[in-house]
């Protein structure tokens, strides 16, 4: 792991943040009814962008590992945000998503034999009480069909951020990310054709929603995203992963509308308490605070 924790935390904490705002876009500015196309026009543009910018082609086993972590990270998951983003509110849509420092946990544990801190444990407990206070404390009813789908996306993206720390030694960040955004669109591309037709009309306003959420909520996010992934571990990753709801909130309460309930705002002070309980080094901090009070 990095001896500079502070300073991945900080850039990762730029990927949740981003995927917080892509809930408000899509479901404000983005064309219902078109989850396959939206998910490839926000997969495949970012994915040749990041291509161009490193080029560099994936080799040896890649070929097949970008498919998979394409499939589970980008493309499906893209597919079931969208639909997501699409019949549950910004603030719902995004906090069922931060389950995932517990999910994350379980996997790395399983698949990459790193036992959870205790510091994580209880941070991830905290989270999930945060969680639970922002999602039950909704003003509007819940549609069962997209927490299915934010649920699914959840345990597909899980799953593969632990096989991409897994599987990425040696591989750079926006090679990583290019590879799983260029086979995510191109699997994508013909089943879009299939399923959805032609394309939707799209005016000005949604192409720029377009371009912000496959730049900034994808090209972006996702570099720094497997950046933390690499040196900070799935754990402590995941916790950071929390500033989603969080964002996802706060937006949903000033732009859109959306009433924030005092459980609502208690909810966030505690998620936002538990990314900080998560981080490494924490313990230490807190054991020298402890000190210095004592003194």
């Amino acid at each position: 792991m990095s001896d500079r924790p502070g300073v991945w935390a900080l850039v990762t904490a730029v990927a949740p943040i981003a995927w917080g705002t892509t809930y408000f876009v899509t479901r404000e500015y983005l064309p219902e009814g078109y989850p396959l196309y939206g998910a490839l026009t926000r997969a495949l543009p970012a994915g040749l962008l990041l291509l161009a910018i490193v080029r560099r082609r994936p080799h040896g086993s890649w070929w097949w590992k970008a498919i998979v972590l394409g499939t589970l990270n980008m493309g499906a998951f893209f597919v079931l945000v969208y639909l997501a983003a699409q019949l549950l509110p910004t603030s719902v849509a995004s906090t069922v998503m931060a389950a995932a420092p517990v999910v994350m946990m379980l996997f790395a544990w399983v698949l990459l034999g790193a036992t959870p801190r205790m510091a994580q444990v209880i941070a991830a407990a905290i989270g999930i009480l945060g969680v639970a206070l922002l999602l039950l404390a909704g003003t509007r009813a819940v549609d069962p069909g997209g927490v299915a789908a934010s649920v699914a996306a959840l345990a597909m993206s899980s799953l593969g951020y632990v096989l991409a720390q897994r599987w990425s030694a040696g591989i750079d960040a926006v090679s990583l990310t290019a590879w799983q955004l260029v086979a995510a669109g191109l699997i994508l591309a013909p089943v879009a054709v299939a399923v959805e037709g032609a394309p939707p009309a799209m005016d000005v306003t949604t192409w720029l929603a377009y371009g912000y959420i496959s730049i900034v909520g994808t090209a972006v996010a996702f570099v720094a995203w497997f950046t933390g992934l690499r040196n900070l571990g799935a754990g402590t990753v995941g916790l950071i992963g929390l500033l989603n709801p969080v964002t996802g909130v706060l937006l949903g309460t000033l732009v859109a509308g959306e009433l924030l309930a005092p459980r609502q705002l208690l909810g966030v002070l505690i998620v936002l308490a538990a990314v900080v309980l998560g981080q490494p080094g924490i313990s230490r901090v807190l054991v020298r605070l402890r000190a210095w009070m004592r003194a």
